[in-house]
């Protein structure tokens, strides 16, 4: 008889020195030249050509012309993003350097330093659903505890990031444009000399296309790709870890297993949104083994029983999963701003009276 996820989650920790999922994934983490240079095809290709068509409509048609245009160029935008992230995991092609190649030239064009994006999202990866551990490569989540224990300040800081107006309308800006240009002592060397190298190479790229069309043209072509991506890169982040019953546990309580099929989200989307997405929606596969690439997600999840019973979300459960906010470890569970002040205000009833 074969496991599902609960069943194999809780053998994930049970004394063995190979987990027991991995025969059941090794064979899908095999990438195919065939398929990667498909996905380039379908992704990097279609993005660049859309955009050289942006930059003609401008003034050959209107810029209605072009603004419509940007839609499709934003969803192979995401796409390339996708290719990215496989990259950075080592997955995409058979060959390590050409993944270390197609990831820094990808890089370029969706504005992230390969090396330090690599290290980052793979300590998201490591840490997912550790209470202990939070703050690197995920979405800030407080406990329902530390958010009640902060100055107001803090809480109201952590209420407007929480705000979808600045999660999804600022969001996008600072992490695709702002946040990855910027680096700290803290950085190993490897990461900062990304930083700054993917940094200097943009600035001669961007020099370089301003000086052609001018910034006005760039502004008008690429930023309303850009936000569009990163508004839907954004919210899919948010939503492959923030439902309603996701995983979170510290210490030993924590396991890798448990993380990855009971606080990874399994986002089913219609085809041509899953398309565009690059099959990220298949989050608990990718979590379980990042070195399954994005085109093997799907038949990993249909073929193997061992994710049956994982989280099932749908786009309008990710919708509403925008509303939670806080941690309730004891639950299990994110509560709404609306659980938060309701359990607050319950607090001093239920405490006893003094003596």
């Amino acid at each position: 008889m074969i496991d599902t996820a609960s069943q194999v989650a809780s053998k994930a920790g049970s004394g063995s020195n190979r987990p027991v999922w991995r025969d059941a994934i090794a064979p899908y983490e095999r990438p195919s030249w065939g398929r990667g240079l498909l996905d380039l095809a379908t992704s990097i290709v279609p993005y660049v050509a859309l955009s050289v068509l942006m930059y003609a409509s401008l003034h050959e048609v209107t810029y209605w012309a072009t603004f419509a245009l940007a839609i499709p160029t934003a969803g192979f935008l995401l796409r390339t993003f996708i290719v990215f992230h496989d990259c950075t995991h080592g997955s995409f092609l058979p060959s390590r350097r050409a993944n270390l190649w197609v990831g820094r030239l990808s890089g370029l064009l969706v504005f992230q330093p390969f090396a330090n994006w690599r290290h980052t999202h793979a300590v998201h990866h490591g840490t997912a659903g550790d209470l202990d551990r939070r703050g690197t490569g995920d979405v800030p989540t407080l406990t329902f505890d530390e958010y009640v224990a902060s100055p107001w300040r803090k809480r109201l800081g952590y209420r407007l990031f929480r705000n979808p107006l600045v999660m999804f309308g600022l969001g996008p800006l600072w992490s695709l444009m702002f946040g990855p240009r910027l680096w700290s002592r803290s950085m190993r060397p490897r990461q900062r000399r990304s930083v700054v190298i993917t940094d200097l190479v943009l600035a001669v790229l961007l020099g370089a296309i301003w000086w052609l069309v001018g910034w006005q043209e760039w502004l008008l072509v690429q930023m309303p790709s850009a936000i569009l991506a990163g508004t839907a890169g954004v919210w899919l982040f948010y939503v492959q870890h923030q439902f309603e019953d996701v995983y979170w546990e510290s210490g030993e309580s924590w396991g890798y297993a448990d993380a990855a099929l009971r606080g990874s989200s399994y986002l089913k989307l219609p085809q041509p949104l899953q398309f565009f997405t690059g099959n990220i929606g298949l989050h608990h596969v990718h979590h379980l083994s990042a070195k399954v690439p994005n085109y093997n997600l799907q038949r990993a999840h249909d073929e193997n029983p061992i994710f049956r019973d994982v989280p099932v979300l749908t786009a309008r459960d990710g919708a509403v999963a925008v509303r939670l906010k806080v941690i309730d470890p004891d639950a299990g569970r994110l509560l709404t701003w609306s659980e938060v002040r309701a359990r607050r205000a319950a607090v001093p009833a239920a405490s006893p009276a003094a003596p």
